[in-house]
This record gives C-alpha cells, sequence and structure tokens, in this order.
C-alpha cells in the first residue's frame, strides 16, 4: 500500500479531534501533523513565536491530542559538551515537554479524556557515544512519561513515548549541530542504515502513522510505553 493509500485508510480514525504538534513545521513534526490531518484531526503546529506563545496564553482551545516532538541535537565527546549546549538540550528537549503539558493537561483532566504522545528517541533507551547530553535529555522524556501515565491514568488521559530511529531531518544534516557532522557525513549515513533489519530509514510518515495509532480509541488501554519505530534496528 502507498504512503497516501495508508493514509487515506485512517481517514476517519480522529474525526473531530484537535491535535497540537509542537515543532510540527518541519522534519519529523510535519509528518506527524499531515498523518493526523489525514486521520480527520484538526491539527494545530506549535512553534516558538505562534501557537506556543498562544497555549501559554490559554487561547488555543481544547486539546484531545498533544504531540510534544519539538526537538533539538548536537554532537560532541563528552568532555567537549559546553554548560550552554547543555542547557540548550534540556530546555528544548525536556523542559519543552514539561512545560507544554503543564499547559494542555489541566483541560484533559476536566474532560476526563486525552493522548499525550512524547516523541523521545532510540537514543532515549540506548546510550550513542558523543550524544551524551542528548541521550540524557531524551531518556528524560521516556521517565517524565512513565510517571505521568502512572498519574493520569485514573482521568483516562493516555502518555506514552514513541522513540524514532534514523529518520534524515535536520538533526542529522545541520552543518553546525547535525549528528552527521561527527560521523563521516554520507557514510556515516550509510552505516546507520545498514544496520537497520528492514533495510531502510525510517520516515516522518513512519512517526505519524504510530502517533496516529496512540492517539486512537484502538490504544485506549495502552499508556506508558515508548515505542519503538525504528525498523527493528532497537528490539528493547
Amino acid at each position: 500500500m502507498t504512503t497516501q493509500g495508508r493514509m487515506t485508510t485512517q481517514a476517519a480514525g480522529l474525526a473531530g479531534k484537535v491535535a497540537l504538534v509542537t515543532g510540527g513545521a518541519s522534519g519529523i513534526g510535519a509528518g506527524i501533523a499531515r498523518v493526523l490531518a489525514a486521520a480527520g484531526a484538526r491539527v494545530a503546529i506549535g512553534d516558538l513565536d505562534g501557537t506556543a506563545a498562544t497555549i501559554m496564553a490559554g487561547g488555543l482551545g481544547a486539546i484531545d491530542v498533544l504531540v510534544n516532538n519539538a526537538g533539538i541535537s548536537s554532537v560532541a565527546p563528552f568532555l567537549d559538551i559546553s554548560d550552554q549546549d547543555w542547557e540548550r538540550l534540556m530546555a528544548v528537549n525536556l523542559r519543552g515537554v514539561f512545560v507544554v503539558t503543564q499547559r494542555v493537561l489541566p483541560a484533559m483532566l476536566q474532560r476526563h479524556s486525552g493522548r499525550i504522545i512524547n516523541i523521545s528517541s532510540m537514543a532515549g533507551k540506548e546510550g550513542l557515544r558523543h550524544l551524551a547530553h542528548y541521550c540524557a535529555s531524551k531518556f528524560g522524556v521516556i521517565g517524565l512519561t512513565q510517571s505521568l501515565a502512572k498519574e493520569v491514568a485514573a482521568h483516562n488521559v493516555t502518555v506514552n513515548a514513541v522513540c524514532p530511529g534514523v529518520v534524515r531531518t535536520p538533526l542529522w544534516d545541520h552543518p553546525d549541530t547535525g549528528i552527521l557532522r561527527q560521523l563521516d557525513g554520507e557514510s556515516g549515513w550509510q552505516a546507520f542504515v545498514s544496520g537497520i533489519p528492514l533495510g531502510r530509514p525510517q520516515t516522518a510518515e513512519d512517526i505519524g502513522y504510530a502517533c496516529a495509532y496512540l492517539a486512537s480509541d484502538a490504544a485506549a488501554n495502552i499508556t506508558g510505553e515508548a515505542l519503538n519505530v525504528s525498523g527493528g534496528q532497537q528490539v528493547h
């Protein structure tokens, strides 16, 4: 089945739902937004200058599905990680999840309904060299997910994480902070791809399909999970 076909088959799965995707203007976030929209949701895309400011003011309205996707990366040997780099990754990758969720969650609790999906990484389950600060932030996302899931389960709010594998986005390609900067460029990319049992890198839409499932009624009894979407590269 083609990508468009898969999206079409989901067309009514989230009909009438309102979803917010942070970091949804490009990369994985844009793929998530496209899939959720194809599944019938009304999707708001968060960014630093637009929707995020509206959330802080409480003006976005009722959100049924929150996808905390906004994230950044940086590559450096451990001893070269500066305080500034550490704080920057923690602020976006971990504190961002905390802040946005705190703004959105009260209305979900009041309505006794909601889906929160936090985008972690396969680097949130397994440490990778030269990515200590990134891994720490993404491990933290999974810890937050598990704790909050138990706290709000009685209110019919589920909290899950999705752990993408290898998706070609600016997190890999950025000339100053991208992962490939320390991994021999294209040869490093091919080395990563060659280790994927299903034989291809993941797409942004692959991550979107996982989010659409976790946001749907079909996943109503799933909470506190960290779902790998890595083509078999990570299986725990």
